[in-house]
């Protein structure tokens, strides 16, 4: 199991990885689709609802933090034990029988949720041997997956067993960690000597900061279009152009699922391509598609959706294919540096979409942000030159 090709790619572990992604994200995707039930139950406000998704995030504040101790050899028992406390937390959450129990779940499946994605691309690294941005691909397609099949999952739970039944859902966090330790008990996965003669951590921030420029800037233009598209499409379908909640819907599960197959090839396309320069392509592209998005009415939606799901989504599997080609062997820090930016970066652009489309309608504010997203543009070309001296990919 996990024969290395020629060129190291080790297919059945980046497989095993890229599946239990997809378990894992279903588990941490039950919370939106079940709220309406869970408030119901518990009496809840709006805003002790919303306050709980920002309960699950505060772990992600400790992302460096967790990126230091997943440098140690251990790291892959971080990952092979999270899918089953993911699955213990987010299972219980239709039997929890208070508002504070209901946050202590989320809160502890915000801190195995760190667990799994600070270590995990790094052991993608390691498995894809040459090949990063393909195990990119395989990994971030399962994630992105999730985003789909999660709620579908997560009420058809409902629909058989009532909300007090999410806990039968639990055993297959169990089955994915237990396939974990099959695939990983006896690889050995940790730094080199080099890692010990690196420098403290604040210098090697410092040494890779083009590479956190370069994905933090390309993620704060083009999140604007993103949550235009993902968080506030079905709103902008129905009340700003009057379609169906239905179309909108089914608008959002084809532009998710061209997103997932965005992040399916993205990473294997800029392995032979270059990060920066499928970056570059994707820069330019996403906002022109989305242009047409803003122009186009009824039916000619969809087969807009299609292509412009494909390229919104496509950049993580190769932004995250670069982080791990930098020329470190403390990738975990590196990894996680990059996905606090990122936490920071989507958090801030949400509301800011929010606030001026309250301001100035649909259109005004989703072209302001478009015309925002060919800073991207600008953000590559900047630093495509020092990326390349500081990877080793």
């Amino acid at each position: 199991m996990g024969k290395k090709r020629n060129d190291g790619f080790q297919g059945s572990r980046v497989a095993a990885l890229s599946v239990v992604h997809l378990v894992h994200d279903i588990y941490t995707s039950y919370l939106a689709p079940a709220l309406p039930k869970i408030i119901e139950k518990l009496g809840m406000s709006y805003g002790m609802a919303g306050l709980l998704a920002v309960i699950q995030r505060i772990p992600s504040l400790f992302n460096p933090l967790m990126g230091i101790i997943a440098e140690r050899p251990s790291m892959k028992y971080l990952v092979i034990v999270s899918p089953a406390i993911t699955a213990v937390a987010m299972s219980l959450i239709g039997i929890a029988p208070s508002y504070i129990f209901l946050a202590i779940l989320l809160f502890v499946s915000g801190i195995s949720s760190m667990m799994w994605h600070i270590p995990s691309p790094v052991m993608i690294k390691f498995l894809s041997g040459s090949r990063t941005g393909k195990g990119m691909s395989f990994y971030m397609v399962g994630g992105e997956l999730a985003r789909t099949l999660g709620p579908l999952v997560i009420l058809g739970v409902i629909a058989l067993w009532g909300l007090e039944g999410t806990w039968k859902m639990m055993p297959l966090g169990f089955v994915a960690s237990f396939v974990l330790y099959l695939n990983f008990r006896n690889v050995d996965i940790k730094p080199s000597e080099q890692s010990r003669n690196e420098g403290n951590y604040w210098r090697i921030f410092r040494r890779y900061s083009a590479a956190f420029l370069l994905t933090g800037g390309f993620t704060f233009f083009q999140a604007g279009v993103k949550a235009s598209l993902t968080y506030y499409l079905p709103t902008f379908l129905t009340d700003s152009e009057g379609h169906s909640l239905a179309f909108a819907d089914i608008s959002l599960t084809i532009l998710q699922l061209a997103g997932a197959a965005g992040a399916l090839f993205a990473g294997t396309i800029s392995d032979r391509l270059g990060r920066t320069q499928t970056l570059l392509v994707i820069s330019i592209v996403t906002p022109l598609l989305m242009l047409i998005f803003l122009n186009v009415e009824g039916g000619w939606i969809i087969p807009v959706l299609i292509p412009l799901g494909f390229f919104l989504f496509a950049p993580t599997a190769v932004m995250m294919a670069m982080v791990q080609d930098l020329n470190t062997e403390k990738k975990a820090f590196v990894n996680a540096i990059y996905m606090t930016i990122n936490f920071f970066i989507s958090s801030m652009v949400i509301p800011m979409v929010g606030v001026l489309t309250d301001h100035y309608g649909f259109q005004t504010s989703y072209m302001a942000f478009n015309i925002l997203a060919f800073g991207a543009v600008g953000i590559v070309l900047y630093t495509r030159k020092k990326i390349g001296r500081i990877s080793s990919g």
